[in-house]
């Protein structure tokens, strides 16, 4: 039997999560963006901004670079690090926005990783029938990149981990693959798509109407 010497990390710093929040009228939510970029003004950090300028509510932004996250899982997420802390925003907010370059037509590294800490919300419903601690949720999935790859794959896997946390309703994928021609906001077709993708994640969920 292998023991494990669990690491002590401190509360979640300001570079890991970051926090906006705004006044809009009717509906007032809070969305959650992770983020897969590693460059803070690169085109991905661009589009964020962007989108968050017409989000109303709360935003809480966690960097899948910076956030201590251990690789290994085990059974009933037993690590205890920064996770610990992006477990309850996962679980009570009502928009999440997976956001990332595209590193061979796929997530980040990091953002992969990160993710696949969920799996103890899979295996809580797969394995022992346990209901969803997650709130039922809007979700989105904006990604920028460029060359000969596609979006595709990336648009998969995020799905994929979407279904584990309760996601109702998720917005078509928005995506930038012009980044090595143009920068995002130069691309007027994407840009109006984050405006409609904000519209999305602005109304409430149609079981709450």
């Amino acid at each position: 039997r292998v023991s494990v010497k669990l690491r002590e990390f401190p509360p979640l710093s300001w570079h890991a999560i970051s926090n906006r929040s705004q006044k809009g009228d009717g509906f007032l939510q809070t969305t959650l963006i992770l983020n897969g970029s590693p460059h803070p003004n690169g085109d991905t950090a661009h589009a964020l901004k962007f989108l968050t300028t017409h989000l109303n509510g709360s935003v809480k932004q966690i960097s899948a670079y910076i956030a201590k996250v251990a690789l290994k899982i085990q059974a009933g997420c037993a690590i205890e690090d920064e996770m610990q802390q992006i477990y309850p925003l996962l679980e009570s907010c009502d928009n999440l926005v997976l956001a990332s370059p595209l590193h061979f037509s796929e997530l980040t590294g990091p953002l992969l990783s990160l993710c696949s800490r969920l799996q103890t919300y899979f295996s809580a419903a797969y394995f022992r029938n346990a209901p969803s601690p997650c709130k039922p949720k809007k979700a989105s999935v904006l990604l920028v990149g460029g060359g000969t790859g596609n979006p595709e794959k990336a648009y998969s896997t995020a799905r994929c981990v979407f279904r584990c946390l309760n996601v109702q309703e998720c917005y078509p994928m928005t995506c930038c693959h012009a980044t090595d021609h143009m920068p995002v906001l130069e691309d007027a077709l994407f840009l109006r798509n984050l405006r409609e993708m904000a519209d999305f994640l602005n109304t409430p969920l149609q079981s709450q109407t």
